[in-house]
């Protein structure tokens, strides 16, 4: 009531309060606590004392708990950032009936406790906390000072950032599987890039209602906020995802067995993502957003460019020297065999490096490779999957780097996203553009390929894969993996790389998947046991 004059207690300070709810104005009444002395500053030299600290710590709390920001700030070293963060305190965070209690002090250093509610649009709810304060000495008056650092307002508080009541900027969303059982970063953790672009990007459109919380808002508008208080959670939206909970969870076992992994797993008949995982240190999404060659897994796409213009036939004799040039440089097989009298698909179970490139001069076109893998496998086509990724890159070059390109080198520039749709299209003889969430989500567009594989192609080119799974370079990869099935190694050279990377993808029933281990070495040996591990779980 107004008129009405109240005491109280605080931190062994007795305030007087003038005043209805909210905040009061409150004033110091003796223990000494101002440092004026008829109206001038009583000028000390020397190291802050524990009661004058005490003293200043009381007046500034009385001052910030009264809501008074001038008398606030005068007694810091800071004025204008203290004035703004006392007066946002109530404004902005909408906290009110602060009751802030001072601790004993520990030399210069005062602990002190708030106890608090914040209230917003009828809302409210208590708000408790404990921070500290340190007094020093002011360069010019001499007089003790509030050491101002936002974390005085609220613990958690850094330079630049500050604290915020409202409604969140996008409703709450539940982000599920296919199945409606929930994906949660802390679950898996390899979604988290995914799961907040989700929400950034399908949060309006999801039918949730926004509720009100107190944030920390951050001083990098791209940093995420940082919620202290939810006062009240509001009514979640739905996004259901194309992912597979179990698919995701065996992703994300797998990709720990080795640093800087990832893997796609994927549904030929569909192009459904069901899971994505990485296991890197620097926390890249390189499973959907990598740019790096894929070594042999290509010839995947180079192999259905060669069948397709009737140069190869999976059961003719294909040469398969030791060594091969073209425009000067040579290219050899990994530990440098040949093979003599042998088909072209044995060539390719056996992953045989000049067999594919000595077709280059029959082809007679630098830009052929790079049309197929466009026309039919979709690659390059600027995929909508519903969240970013890097959908492939196969320039058309000339001499030797055309070469380099049949066998997934030189400027091809790919990821386990883009193998995985590629060894899917493989086993399908179609391909559907990978999605993580429904087309209709967004209101997208979605690729798709020009021309359907040629069915005598999509015949060859499927054998060829069961046949390297069987007894080629995926055999010992795919050993564990039960029903038809195939396979495709790789192993990419990198400039200055001790090791080249490791590269594999394969498909069993309707599950594909790819997985790349940088550094790894052979494809069967670091990135085929991850595929394998995933296609089992399918």
């Amino acid at each position: 009531m107004r008129g009405v004059v109240k005491g109280a207690v605080v931190g062994g300070v007795f305030l007087v309060m003038v005043g209805g709810a909210g905040y009061g104005v409150y004033s110091l009444v003796g223990s000494g606590a101002a440092a004026e002395t008829g109206g001038k500053t009583a000028e000390r030299r020397g190291p802050v004392g524990e009661r004058e600290a005490l003293r200043t710590a009381e007046a500034f709390l009385a001052a910030w708990a009264a809501g008074d920001e001038h008398a606030a700030a005068g007694l810091t070293n800071n004025p204008e950032a203290a004035q703004y963060a006392v007066r946002d305190y109530a404004a902005e965070a909408h906290v009110t009936g602060a009751v802030i209690t001072a601790g004993k002090a520990g030399g210069t250093t005062v602990p002190f406790t708030v106890r608090a509610r914040v209230a917003y649009q009828g809302m409210s709810k208590p708000l408790e906390y404990a921070s500290s304060l340190t007094v020093v000495r002011g360069l010019t008056s001499g007089k003790p000072l509030v050491d101002w650092v936002p974390s005085i307002i609220h613990p958690q508080l850094h330079l630049g950032e500050k604290l915020r009541t409202g409604e969140p900027a996008l409703p709450p969303v539940r982000v599920v599987d296919r199945a409606g059982r929930p994906l949660t970063a802390e679950e898996y953790p390899s979604l988290r890039r995914i799961l907040d672009e989700l929400r950034a990007r399908y949060s309006a459109g999801a039918g949730g209602k926004g509720g009100a919380e107190l944030w920390i808002e951050p001083a990098v508008a791209e940093q995420p906020k940082r919620t202290v208080l939810t006062l009240d959670p509001g009514r979640p939206g739905t996004i259901r995802t194309r992912l597979d909970a179990t698919v995701q969870a065996a992703a994300e076992r797998a990709v720990t067995a080795h640093a800087s992994s990832s893997v796609v797993a994927l549904r030929p008949s569909t192009g459904d993502v069901l899971a994505v995982a990485n296991h890197r240190a620097d926390g890249f999404d390189a499973a959907m957003l990598g740019t790096t060659a894929p070594g042999s897994t290509l010839k995947i796409g180079t192999a259905a460019m060669l069948l397709d213009r009737g140069l190869v036939a999976a059961d003719r004799v294909a040469e398969c020297p030791e060594t091969v040039s073209w425009y000067g440089k040579a290219f050899r097989n990994q530990g440098g065999f040949s093979l003599t009298g042998k088909t072209f698909a044995t060539s390719f179970a056996r992953s045989c490096n000049t067999a594919f490139i000595k077709q280059i001069k029959q082809v007679d076109d630098d830009a052929a490779l790079p049309r197929e893998l466009r026309e039919v496998f979709g690659i390059g086509l600027e995929w909508q999957t519903g969240v970013a990724s890097f959908d492939g890159d196969v320039p058309e070059v000339t001499g030797a780097e055309a070469a380099a390109e049949y066998i997934g080198q030189g400027k091809v520039r790919m990821n386990p996203l883009t193998v995985a749709s590629m060894v899917a299209t493989a086993k399908t003889g179609v391909f559907r553009q990978p999605l993580v969430v429904p087309a209709e989500l967004g209101d997208r567009r979605i690729a798709t390929a020009e021309r359907r594989m040629k069915p005598a192609v999509a015949a060859q080119l499927k054998r060829m894969l069961q046949q390297t799974a069987a007894s080629g370079t995926a055999a010992s990869a795919m050993a564990s993996v039960d029903g038809p099935k195939g396979a495709k190694t790789g192993s990419a050279e990198v400039d200055g790389a001790v090791n080249p990377d490791s590269w594999f993808a394969g498909w069993s029933g309707d599950l594909a998947a790819a997985a790349f281990v940088e550094g790894g070495g052979h494809g069967a040996e670091a990135a085929g046991p991850l595929v394998a591990q995933v296609l089992r779980a399918g």
